[in-house]
């Protein structure tokens, strides 16, 4: 062909697509258009090539066309007609489109295979409504009757069954000379097209999708009327209808059963070309869409009634046309019954399938990273809560699910509602782990908080001063957690599913709860019974010390008082005793109303009592072994001693005088404190000289005592049988080695202290010679008599001679002696200190001592009071000790 040309006009049809860069000739060698990377639609797309190969770039087509998301919202057109009768021309000129047409001066086959384009023109009437439906496609069938395929009528039987399974309308161009006859009217290629019906809807009898045939009567002269052509193309049509062998079930069907018929007629296009167009473009407005008037059947008598009908779509969702196609074409060709309710059940299968993958990308958007998170914070050991979990979730699923029902539901309702049930399955499952996760992080983090709540709310209770009621704590935050477990849970519900229930997740968080609140109490338990333990210990060690301190009179500084009637050494253990168990008592009453206050049950305020008196008992006995430490003890008996030796029975210190019975003062003394030994060295009581009942006040261990209750308790004898020691035994403090040890220590120490006294008594008064006084008379009678006349002189005699016999009567002579002994030996080293200082920092007093000759470097910390170094005090030392 050397130019595309219109029945020998080469103008393009008004309103036709024309692309600049289209070749000038349009080669139609039958094989696929645009099958390359840079596909090129002007003409549309060859979705079946005279080799009877469907075309893989349909969706291509259809995405470039935008047709693709419009749902039902397309309509499908084929035209029909023999060989080189204007089809192509016609649809070019009805609809904008571009398919080639013969040359006239050639003659040939122009069309091959089965083409498709898009509707090109926009019709809008007077005002501006669309007069053209919205998307309309157009499929150019070959020809028939062609020399070039000569008596093979496979492809035109084959190409029909296809037009007629997936067009609404079929348009039928023959010419008017040719109404009456048998080839020419086409009556040959609607036989056909008959055939292919009744095989088509075999299956499917029941529901029946009718078609369209719209006849268009080629170059209508005018001369015989449209009705009497009508009426001759029907009786055509129902004879051939009649003829027909129907299959079984099927032999009183009707023609009209499966097939609507419209006629229209055109005017000749050469002879009245402005007429022809006109008539086009006004027959372009009946393809738009309608709706059936139950008022009226039979035939569309009205000229400008629509013709895309509803019952005539096929309902295939324009996404899924091209697989559909692509099955029915493959069904058509191998030879096989075509089954339509089956083709469209694989074609909802499989764009259900590819609707639901592309529905679940967002939905993976949202929720993967949700399971993310939850995952990774469940491997690093602290599960989150993650915020509005419900909600996002929530809305990701009715999004996923509602997208998927928008697209899919134009599809096989049964396939869709499996496919549904099947989505719906398979995104509920990963939801439903994410919301068991999210639970579980709830549960988790939640008895967490608990535990933390509770124990901040008992610390700034003891931080207040420990007046707290723990079983209100508890219950307040149990409340609190349970609130904030329901809140979590609701926030995370996701509305419409049956699994989106907490209810015994709840049960199982309140039961744990339950647990917890039952192990902190038992901790708080334990933290009443240490705080009881902390304060007897602390009480014992302040009174128990005050009694052992009461063995001395505290005038040595000890603890005991120094005043007031001294105790009864006899009677100490009674009062340890008495002073221990009261201390106890009253800190059982302080612990059993705490403990009642814990909402603890009788058991539980059993054993903690019963624990309390064992460390009681372990806390005195370690006091009583503190206090009776070798050292302690000693200092003890030796304060007792001075007390009974160096002070009389008013109190008063004894000031020794060769003339006092020091010796008996001492043996009395020495043997009354030797007496505590053995009263110290045993725990017993003065009244019946036996053990405290120990065992008894402690008891029996309750029945409800766990092994970790006693595991930190120290074994006590008397009363823990398996210890194989006696309650005398337990009462012993003393063994005999050490009591032995202690009397001979204390022996020493008693007779350090006598031989002080010894030592004082003989230093206090000096004994001057007779001779000494006379002497001092004669010698002095001159300052005597002077004295005595001069009253200023004789006032301080005899005021000097008061200060004397007052001294004398109190015995103070000998403590003013050494008062005055330690002045003088103090003075003195200070001016020796005042002395060493002058000759360090003096070159002339240390060559006046001879320092400077010996050319050594000395301190005046390494020089005797005489001057002397110490090295050569001590070499001479070493001389006296040789000789």
């Amino acid at each position: 062909m050397a130019s595309l040309q219109v029945n020998g006009d080469s103008r393009q049809p008004a309103g036709a697509a024309r692309n600049p860069s289209a070749p000038p000739v349009m080669t139609m060698n039958g094989h696929f258009a645009s099958t390359g990377e840079n596909q090129d639609f002007e003409h549309g797309v060859q979705i079946i090539d005279q080799d009877k190969n469907f075309n893989g770039n349909l969706p291509q087509y259809l995405q470039a066309e935008r047709i693709t998301k419009a749902g039902f919202n397309y309509h499908l057109i084929s035209v029909f007609g023999s060989q080189s009768t204007g089809k192509s021309t016609l649809l070019n000129y009805l609809f904008g489109t571009a398919f080639g047409v013969m040359s006239e001066s050639e003659r040939r086959q122009t069309t091959k295979g089965i083409w498709m384009s898009k509707n090109k023109k926009e019709h809008f009437n007077e005002r501006q409504e669309r007069s053209m439906a919205e998307n309309i496609l157009v499929m150019d069938v070959e020809g028939t009757d062609g020399r070039e395929r000569g008596e093979d009528q496979d492809f035109e039987r084959k190409s029909a069954l296809f037009a007629l399974a997936t067009s609404e309308v079929l348009i039928v161009n023959i010419w008017e000379h040719q109404v009456g006859l048998y080839q020419g009217a086409n009556m040959g290629l609607l036989k056909t097209v008959f055939e292919v019906d009744l095989q088509l809807f075999l299956k499917n009898a029941k529901n029946v999708t009718k078609s369209l045939l719209f006849f268009v009567i080629r170059d209508h002269l005018g001369t015989t009327p449209l009705t009497n052509l009508k009426q001759t193309l029907m009786q055509d049509l129902e004879r051939i209808w009649s003829s027909l062998s129907k299959p079984q079930g099927l032999e009183k069907s009707k023609i009209g059963d499966y097939f609507d018929f419209t006629f229209v007629a055109l005017p000749h296009k050469i002879l009245q070309p402005q007429k022809f167009e006109e008539e086009v473009a006004k027959l372009g407005t009946r393809f738009r869409e309608g709706y059936v008037d139950p008022k009226r059947a039979g035939l569309v008598e009205d000229p400008n009634d629509p013709v895309l009908l509803p019952q005539y779509h096929r309902r295939i969702p324009a996404d899924g046309f091209p697989h559909y196609a692509e099955g029915i074409w493959e069904q058509i060709d191998s030879n096989k019954d075509l089954d339509l309710p089956t083709q469209q059940e694989l074609l909802a299968q499989f764009r259900c399938d590819e609707i639901s993958k592309e529905v679940l990308v967002p939905f993976d958007g949202v929720v993967a990273p949700l399971e993310e998170r939850q995952n990774n914070a469940i491997s690093a050991g602290k599960p989150t809560v993650l915020p509005d979990l419900g909600k996002t979730i929530g809305n990701a699923r009715q999004t996923a699910l509602k997208s998927f029902e928008e697209e899919a539901s134009r599809y096989h309702k049964g396939v869709f509602k499996r496919k549904q049930t099947e989505l719906e399955n398979k995104i509920d499952g990963r939801l439903k782990t994410l919301f068991q996760g999210q639970l579980s992080a709830a549960h988790k983090s939640g008895i967490h908080d608990f535990s933390d709540a509770v124990a901040a709310a008992v610390k700034a209770g003891q931080k207040k001063g420990g007046n707290y009621d723990f079983y209100k704590i508890v219950q307040t935050e149990k409340s609190k957690a349970i609130k904030r477990f329901e809140s979590e849970a609701q926030a995370s519900l996701v509305t419409g599913t049956p699994w989106s229930d907490f209810g015994s997740q709840l049960n199982l968080y309140r039961k744990e709860l339950d647990e917890v609140s039952g192990r902190l109490r038992k901790e708080e338990m334990r933290r009443l019974a240490t705080r009881s333990e902390r304060w007897v210990r602390s009480r014992l060690g302040e009174s128990v010390g005050l009694e052992f301190n009461k063995l001395g009179s505290g005038r040595g500084g000890s603890g005991a008082p120094a005043e007031g009637e001294k105790p009864a050494e006899k009677d100490l253990w009674d009062r340890i005793w008495a002073l221990f168990t009261d201390t106890v008592s009253h800190a059982e009453s302080r612990f059993t109303e705490r403990a009642r206050s814990f909402d603890a049950s009788p058991d539980e305020v059993e054993v903690g009592l019963w624990r309390l008196r064992r460390k009681s008992w372990a806390a005195l006995r370690d006091k009583i072994d503190e206090e009776m430490m070798e050292g302690n003890l000693l200092l003890k008996l030796r304060e007792n001693f001075e007390d009974k030796f160096r002070y009389d029975e008013e109190g008063v210190p004894r000031i020794w005088r060769p003339t006092d019975d020091i010796e008996g003062l001492y043996t009395k003394a020495r043997e009354s404190t030797l007496e505590l030994i053995p009263l110290l060295s045993r725990f017993k009581l003065s009244g019946t000289s036996a053990p405290p009942p120990l065992d008894a006040w402690i008891g029996t261990p309750p029945e409800s005592v766990t092994p970790a209750d006693e595991e930190d308790l120290h074994p006590i004898g008397g009363v823990d049988e398996d210890e194989g020691r006696s309650l005398d035994e337990e009462m012993t403090v003393l063994s005999d080695g050490k009591r032995q040890d202690l009397a001979t220590r204390f022996k020493k120490t008693a007779d350090g202290v006598y031989v002080e006294a010894k030592r004082s008594a003989i230093g206090g008064v000096t004994q001057v010679p007779l001779y000494f006084y006379g002497l001092l008379l004669a010698l002095g009678w001159n300052e005597i008599v002077a004295v005595l006349r001069n009253p200023v002189y004789f006032i301080f005699l005899i005021l000097l001679g008061a200060g004397a016999y007052v001294t004398y009567t109190l015995n103070l002579w000998g403590p003013m002696l050494r008062m005055t002994n330690a002045a003088s030996s103090q003075g003195l080293e200070i001016f020796r200190e005042k002395l060493r200082e002058f000759l360090e920092s003096s070159e002339t007093g240390r060559q006046a001592i001879g320092l400077a000759a010996e050319g050594g470097s000395v301190r005046m910390d390494t020089l005797h009071s005489n001057g002397t170094t110490k090295a050569k005090a001590s070499s001479k030392d070493d001389e006296v000790d040789e000789i």
